[in-house]
Formats: structure tokens, C-alpha cells, sequence
């Protein structure tokens, strides 16, 4: 009996033996189809091919593609578990032409596989054909030998698959295999098809039309092959069972979850044992392809599925989380085939276990006022809708949680009551926010996140993808196009929009009739709004768009914005802990860091900060993030950043490891910070780190900037161009610069010194009032000079040097300053009791047409406005020593 690892494996390499490139999976979040919330079919990373805008080196094509089904229109969430062949994960394995074989190759491809590789019985096959595509019913008579009542023409849609309301489209052909009389049901198209006895295995679409919108079609130039075969049910068949519950790879899982319960996999917890084994599937899965539960958009439908098997986990007598147990089990089953399981493993399983760990309280409490409100109720009456509102609304569970437990009991939520509770309290939100200080011109946003949700980020690890325009807005109106400035929201971005210090992304967005260059992203109310300007054509709400951000900026933002955690961890291990995040910007061409100090930093401690920065991303360890509640990130150390706004999940950013630490991954992780922004995926990628200043920010808070990346490379070749102009100056080596300039700074000291004696010189040896005259006024010496060709600087020596002449006293130097006035005053230490050179400068200022002066009693300065009034100051200062 094949193994479903097997099976997968035949498939592939049967088609690679037959010219197919094997591609490997793209990720359940889909990059080129806006429509999609999940990945759901194994064309979905083909689309382009098969519409001609993208070619690739091959023309055919064979996958194993992971799907998810249980968000938006294709939602198989409620029946999982109950049923033999719904899943909200599985694996569709497929084969593609992109206008190489067409339908001649692709029917005889499908036969052969099964009938030989896998050795299914041909009489147990039986196929349906769109009922005009004769071309198809002549080639399975052909090739496969089949009668016509064997061949069923199906004239509905069924047989008829299409892209979207226009576009490439064409008939199919699904392979049907009959599980015997046995089993109730009738073939495709009979009244009784919906029975079990004949299952789908395989359909083949010819994609063979374009269809416009007023329905007519044409034959597409490029002809081509979509496949699909979902391997739980192949898997079923070619191992004998009727419910792929019972292939090798589900039952494993089965056997691990009621080992972790310690229940029975066949007992009455069966149906636990399903959900728990598919949904560990599908949130395992999402969380290695980048989705975190959420509120809101793809992570609100991973939380749905997540609360909905730690549920069932629960009913099994769980008493400790259990989904995080069980991821092993899942990475030995399928890790070989799809290695970012393996690699995510811990991230999976941490994700699994805090999420469990919430919910594990709300879920006690949720079941009993459930339990509680049920026991008021009728046995046949539906469960009030303002009561499961109540449970979504406080307890946190989706109304399709609340529909499932009751569906045990046979009982309804009244979702009239539900839908009732959501829209008064939408309402009271708006009303809130309409009140909190918001631009009333911003109501706009409110309106279209009201009607189309907020936006979905995907740029965390991504920068280019697909998005539908949800709204336009011309001047803060909403408008239905655009052909100049517009801003511009759209369902997923990979666009960062401004927040946390972070600058929003630039980039370009496309359109079939148009393209837009984006200059800025901003976010309200949880929508993201492109700002942009149209260079080409005209863009229309509704339209698929090409969202491609500028790829060398963000690169340049995410670095400063990781050299800025490593930055802040370095000032508090430098500075201290109180060292604290008062402000940040991380733009694409520097980063600027506020934080609370008192003082500026020393050369030596810049000096140390810069060094260590560089020490950790020379270290070029991975930059990891998590998922949290803010108290367990805050538990474990992690710093809160300035500006940030936390919900009841945080984004923790870790990165660097200290050397030589024993303790646990978290204690040994040198910066741990909660963070909503984008980062480089490992240290080395910041490049280099350089300090460019220190200065003061406002009272108690300094401001530090720097550079990284070729900015830093920039900013260092142009210092190194100055050095070696300089030393050219010089006449001297760049590494004598210092010396050289050290010693003139010198010579030029010396030089002033002398310069300045000579000035004192000249200026002693007379002045505008000739030779200095002694007076004694109320039994104080008074010498008093007036001099020109000095500074104030000078004052204070020439007023020492009279000081010395006069040997008790008091003295003052009246200096004209070309035009204005330049006085000082001194008085001997003996004589400090009676006259203060303070009193004496004031009066000669005042006479000079100045005001204060200051100083000490020995020692006084101050400024005039007129140096002709010299003689008027002296006679107000001998004035202020007679009072």
C-alpha cells in the first residue's frame, strides 16, 4: 500500500519523466491573485502563464501545491471533520501546459498514470466532458476504450471552468472512480451524484477561450492545460479506504493527538481526533508561509482555525495546551516534502502554544456562560445572536465557533440578533473616533475601512504582489478614476505605511489602463493609503493592481530601522537603563534616535556605541520575530518603542547573541524589542554603522544620528576625500594630519598671545587722553585710561597691569571698539570693603549708553554703545567711588 509521500512522489516524477519542470509550492498567500485570501488550487502561481503576461523557461509544468480552503467564497471550515473528503488544508497535485500539448496530450497523460503507474482498475473509471467538447469525448474513446456510457456530457458549469466573469476559459474533463453498488449514489449529472459511490479523482480544464464581457468568445492564441488531483483522495483510493481520515498520513496525526489526550483515535473523540489532525495542518502551514493570528484579514481566519482545534482538544479533556505537541508528528510526515516546515518549526510551535495558553481561560469561561445562557433556554430554541456577540465581542470566539459547538447539541445561533450587535457596535466606533481630535476631512477613511475592512500588510516578506483597488479618493472625495494625484487603497500591500518612525514606502502601481508612481504611504483607521500621482493613463476602482515597491529603499529603511534596535540597546548597556526611546526616524538615507539622557556623550562613549553596534552586525545572526500578547514580550525583557500603538498581539524583534551566555534564547538575545516595522533578515545585511552626532533634543533628551549601509560608505569615502585634501594642504601624510594641525593650532596660539601683548603694549603706552592720571576720591586711588586698538578680551589683562600700577585702589579702561565701547573695571583686594568694581562698570556703561555689566568685586565688564562718551564714563564711575 503506498504511502501518501509516495504517491506524491510517483506523480511528480511521472511527469517529469514526461518533459515537466516539478516547481515547488508557492506559499498559501497568494501573490498574484488579489481575489484569493488563501492559495486554493494548483494554478494559482501559474495565472500569469496562462494569460501570457509572464513566461518562464519551460512550458510544462508539475506541482504539489499546499491549499487552504477556509476564508472568502471557497470555505470549508464547518464541515471539517464531519465529512469524509473536506479539509481546510490539502494538496492538489497537477500538471500544466503553458500552450505546448493541449488536449491530445494532457487525456492520454491522465490515463496512464492511473491505470498503470498506479495501477487503478479501467473499469472502475468512468469521466464527464463539457457536452459540446466532441474533440474530448473522441479522444477518451480513443485512448482509454471508453463506451459513451462512460463518457457523460455534462452541459453546466460544472464542465465548464472560467478564470472570472472575462478571460481565458474552457471546457473540463473530470475522471470519476465507481466505489461499487455498495455505496448509495449515481454518476455525475443523475439525480443521486451527490452520493458517495462515485468520487472525482482528477479534472482536466482546457484552457482553450477568452471570454469578453458581452459574452462572446474567442479561440485564445495559446492553448493550455490546468490539472488538479487532490492527493488525500487519491490517497484514499489507492489505499483502499473510502475517507481520506484513513490514509497513512491523517491517521498519524490521529494517533499523536490522542496520545497527547491520552483518548482513543476510533472512540467517541473521532471526530476531535479529524478537526484537530486537518486544522494542524493548516495553521502549521500558514505560520511557516508568514501568517500570524490576528484580528482582523488572513491572520483572524489562522486564529479561527487555531481556537477551533484547541476546542476540540478541549472536549477531549486537554487540560494543558496540546497543539504545539503535535507539530513534530507533522514535521516527520511532511517536512521532507516541504522543508519550511522544518524550518519554521519552532516558530510554529511557540505561535501554537501562547495562542492555546490565551485561549484556554477565555475558552473555560466562554463554554459556561454558553452553557449557562442554553440552560434559560427551550431545547428546540436558537441560541440568542446578541449572546454569541457577547462571545466574539469579549470572549473572543468567532460566531462560526459558537455554531459549532452548538452543532453538537442540535442547536442554532439566531445570526439575524448577531448581525444586529455588529453593526451597533461598528457604529458606536465610528461615532468614537469621529470624536478623538481626527481632521473631519478623514472621515473618508473611516467610511471605506467601514465597507471594506482594513488593509492586509503583506510586505513583511514580500515586496511585490497583487492587490484589488477598493477605493480612489481625488481631492478627499471618493471618486470612481483617476488620471493625476490620487490616493489610493487597495484590499493587500506589500507598501509599509508610516508608523513607529518608520517612513512609508515608495514604489509603483499598476493597472491594465494605467500606471501610478507611489510617493508615500500613510495609514488611518487601518487603511493604507497610497499616495500617488498617475504617469500613464488612468486607473479605475475595482481593477487588479501590480503593487512593486521601490526595492533599494526599503532595503535602505530596513536597515536604519534595525541598526536603530541594535543602537538602543548599545546606549542603555553604554549610558545606563534609563536609557529610553523618546522618538525615532528610519528613513531610507539615515536613522535618527531620541532618547531620554541628560548630558552629551563623550567622545570615547560615541566611540564604544558605534563599535558595538558594528561588533553585532558583523555577527550576522538571523533577525527573528514573534507573536505575542505585550505582557509575555514584556516578560521576557523586550523594550516598547516610542510611537507605537499595541493591540493585544505584538510583533517581537530579536537579534544578536551574547557571547559565552548559558542562559535561556531569550536571556542570551542581545536586543528584544516589540516592533511593528520591517527589518533586514539578518544583521550583516545593515552593512556598516556609522556615528555622525550627538546633540540635544529638548530638556533631557539627547538626539543621536547615524548612517548605515552605502550611506555609511558614502559619508566615510567623502570624510577620507577631506582627510587627503587636507593632508595635501598640509604638505604632509594623511596620517600626520593630526600632528600637522595640532602643531599649528599651537603656533597660531603662541602667535595670538604674542599679538595680543603687543596690542596691551601699544595700548599702555597712551591714549585718546593721553598719560593716566592718579586721583583719590573719598580716600580711594582712582586711575582711570581710555585706550583703542584692543578687544574686550584684552581688558581684563590691561586692567591687572594698572592694578599692579596703582598698587591700593581702583582702576577702569574705557576701550573703543570701532565706534562703540568696551569697559572694565578693577579694585584691589584691599580695597573690596569699600567700592565694588560691579558699581563702578554699571555707572561707566550707562554713561557709554549700555546697560548692566557684571563681574566680581575685583573684577568687572560691560558694553557701551558710544566710545566718545569716554570722558562722561569716567566721570560717572569716579561719581559711583565718591557716593
Amino acid at each position: 500500500m503506498p504511502s501518501l509521500n509516495e504517491i506524491r512522489s510517483t506523480f511528480l516524477n511521472f511527469f517529469e519523466k514526461n518533459g515537466h519542470r516539478i516547481v515547488d509550492s508557492s506559499p498559501l498567500v497568494p501573490r498574484n491573485d488579489p481575489t484569493l485570501m488563501f492559495t486554493n488550487s494548483g494554478m494559482v502561481q501559474f495565472k500569469n502563464c496562462f494569460t501570457g503576461l509572464e513566461k518562464r523557461d519551460y512550458v510544462r509544468a508539475t506541482t504539489a501545491q499546499k491549499c487552504v480552503r477556509a476564508g472568502g467564497k471557497h470555505n470549508d471550515l464547518d464541515n471539517v471533520g464531519y465529512t469524509a473528503r473536506h479539509h481546510t488544508f490539502f494538496e492538489m497535485l497537477g500538471n500544466f501546459s503553458f500552450g505546448d500539448y493541449f488536449k491530445e496530450g494532457a487525456i492520454p497523460f491522465a490515463w496512464e498514470l492511473l491505470t498503470k503507474e498506479f495501477d487503478i482498475p479501467k473499469d472502475k473509471l468512468l469521466v464527464t466532458v463539457y457536452h459540446n467538447d466532441d474533440e474530448a469525448a473522441d479522444l477518451w474513446k480513443k485512448v482509454a476504450g471508453l463506451s459513451d456510457d462512460r463518457i457523460i456530457r455534462i452541459a453546466t458549469n460544472d464542465n465548464f471552468w472560467q478564470m472570472g466573469p472575462t478571460g481565458p476559459c474552457g471546457p473540463c474533463t473530470e475522471i470519476f472512480f465507481d466505489h461499487g453498488d455498495k455505496i448509495a449514489g449515481g454518476p455525475p449529472g443523475s439525480p443521486d451524484e451527490d452520493g458517495d459511490r462515485f468520487i472525482e479523482i482528477w479534472n482536466n480544464v482546457f484552457m482553450q477561450n477568452e471570454q469578453f464581457e458581452d459574452g462572446s468568445m474567442r479561440a485564445l492564441d495559446m492553448q493550455s492545460i490546468d490539472t488538479g488531483m487532490g492527493l488525500e483522495r487519491i490517497g484514499a483510493l489507492l489505499q483502499g479506504k473510502h475517507d481520506n481520515y484513513d490514509t497513512d498520513l491523517m491517521r498519524n496525526l490521529m494517533e499523536a493527538s490522542a496520545h497527547a489526550t491520552s483518548s482513543e483515535i476510533d472512540g467517541p473523540g473521532n471526530v476531535h481526533h479529524r478537526v484537530i489532525a486537518d486544522h494542524l495542518r493548516s495553521t502549521s502551514f500558514l505560520i511557516a508561509d508568514g501568517v500570524m493570528p490576528s484580528s482582523d484579514g488572513r491572520g483572524y481566519v489562522l486564529r479561527r482555525i487555531m481556537r477551533r482545534a484547541m476546542r476540540h482538544a478541549h472536549l477531549l479533556g486537554a487540560k494543558d495546551p496540546v497543539m504545539h505537541r503535535l507539530v513534530p508528528a507533522l514535521v516527520r510526515e511532511m517536512g521532507a516534502a516541504y522543508p519550511e516546515l522544518g524550518q519554521a518549526q519552532a516558530l510554529i510551535e511557540e505561535t501554537l502554544r501562547l495562542e492555546e495558553t490565551r485561549f484556554k481561560t477565555t475558552l473555560d469561561r466562554g463554554l459556561k456562560l454558553l452553557d449557562d445562557e442554553l440552560s434559560g433556554l427551550p431545547d428546540d430554541a436558537a441560541l440568542p445572536g446578541e449572546v454569541a456577540f457577547k462571545l466574539y465581542d469579549t470572549y473572543g470566539f468567532p460566531l462560526d465557533l459558537t455554531q459549532d459547538a452548538l452543532r453538537e447539541k442540535g442547536r442554532e445561533v439566531a445570526t439575524d440578533g448577531f448581525d444586529t450587535a455588529m453593526a451597533e457596535q461598528k457604529a458606536k466606533a465610528r461615532a468614537s473616533w469621529a470624536g478623538s481630535g481626527e481632521a473631519a476631512d478623514a472621515t473618508v477613511w473611516f467610511d471605506i475601512a467601514e465597507k471594506n475592512g482594513v488593509t492586509e500588510f503583506l510586505g513583511y516578506d514580500t515586496e511585490a504582489a497583487e492587490g484589488q483597488i477598493l477605493a480612489l479618493v481625488v481631492d478627499g472625495a471618493i471618486a470612481p478614476k483617476a488620471d493625476g494625484k490620487v490616493s489610493i487603497v487597495v484590499n493587500q500591500t506589500p507598501f509599509y505605511a508610516e508608523s513607529g518612525g518608520q517612513v512609508g514606502d515608495q514604489g509603483v502601481i499598476e493597472t491594465e489602463t494605467g500606471s501610478a508612481r507611489i510617493t508615500d504611504t500613510k495609514k488611518v483607521a487601518g487603511v493604507f493609503i497610497h499616495i500617488a500621482e498617475l504617469t500613464s493613463g488612468e486607473i479605475t476602482k475595482g481593477q487588479a493592481a501590480r503593487l512593486i515597491v521601490d526595492h533599494t529603499r526599503r532595503s535602505a529603511i530596513r536597515a536604519n530601522h534595525s541598526a536603530t534596535h541594535l543602537l538602543h540597546e548599545a546606549l542603555r548597556r553604554a549610558l545606563g537603563d534609563h536609557v529610553a526611546q523618546k522618538g525615532s526616524l528610519n528613513a531610507d538615507d539615515r536613522l535618527r534616535f531620541d532618547f531620554s539622557h541628560s548630558k552629551g556623550l563623550t567622545a570615547n562613549e560615541i566611540t564604544r556605541v558605534e563599535a558595538e553596534v558594528n561588533d553585532f552586525i558583523r555577527q550576522n545572526t538571523s533577525v527573528e520575530t514573534r507573536i505575542m500578547t505585550p505582557d509575555d514580550a514584556r516578560g521576557l525583557g523586550a523594550q516598547a518603542l516610542f510611537g507605537e500603538k499595541y493591540g493585544d498581539e505584538v510583533r517581537v524583534v530579536s537579534m544578536g547573541r551574547l557571547a559565552g551566555s548559558n542562559k535561556g534564547a531569550d536571556k542570551a538575545t542581545y536586543s528584544l524589542e516589540l516592533c511593528g516595522g520591517t527589518h533586514v533578515k539578518r544583521t550583516g545585511d545593515i552593512g556598516a554603522f556609522v556615528a555622525i552626532g550627538d546633540s540635544a533634543s529638548s530638556a533631557g533628551v539627547r538626539r543621536f544620528e547615524a548612517l548605515t549601509g552605502q550611506a555609511a560608505l558614502d559619508y566615510l569615502n567623502a570624510q577620507n576625500a577631506r582627510l587627503i585634501e587636507t593632508a595635501a594642504v598640509l604638505k604632509t601624510a594623511p596620517s600626520d594630519v593630526a600632528d600637522r594641525v595640532r602643531a599649528l593650532a599651537e603656533e597660531r596660539k603662541a602667535l595670538a598671545n604674542e599679538v595680543a601683548q603687543l596690542r596691551r603694549e601699544l595700548a599702555m603706552g597712551g591714549g585718546a587722553a593721553g598719560a593716566p592720571e592718579i586721583k583719590e576720591i573719598n580716600g580711594v586711588k582712582f586711575l582711570a585710561q581710555v585706550v583703542s586698538g584692543v578687544t574686550g578680551k584684552d581688558l581684563p589683562a590691561l586692567v591687572d597691569s594698572l592694578k599692579e600700577k596703582i598698587g591700593s585702589g581702583a582702576v577702569l579702561v574705557v576701550a573703543d571698539t570701532g565706534g562703540k565701547a568696551a569697559v572694565a573695571a578693577g579694585v584691589t583686594a584691599d580695597m573690596t570693603d569699600k567700592v565694588s568694581a560691579v558699581d563702578i562698570v554699571k555707572a561707566a556703561a550707562t554713561a557709554l549708553g549700555g546697560k548692566g555689566g557684571g563681574g566680581r568685586a575685583d573684577m568687572a565688564q560691560a558694553g557701551g554703545a558710544d566710545a566718545s562718551k569716554a570722558a562722561e564714563a569716567i566721570a560717572a564711575a569716579e561719581a559711583a567711588i565718591g557716593a
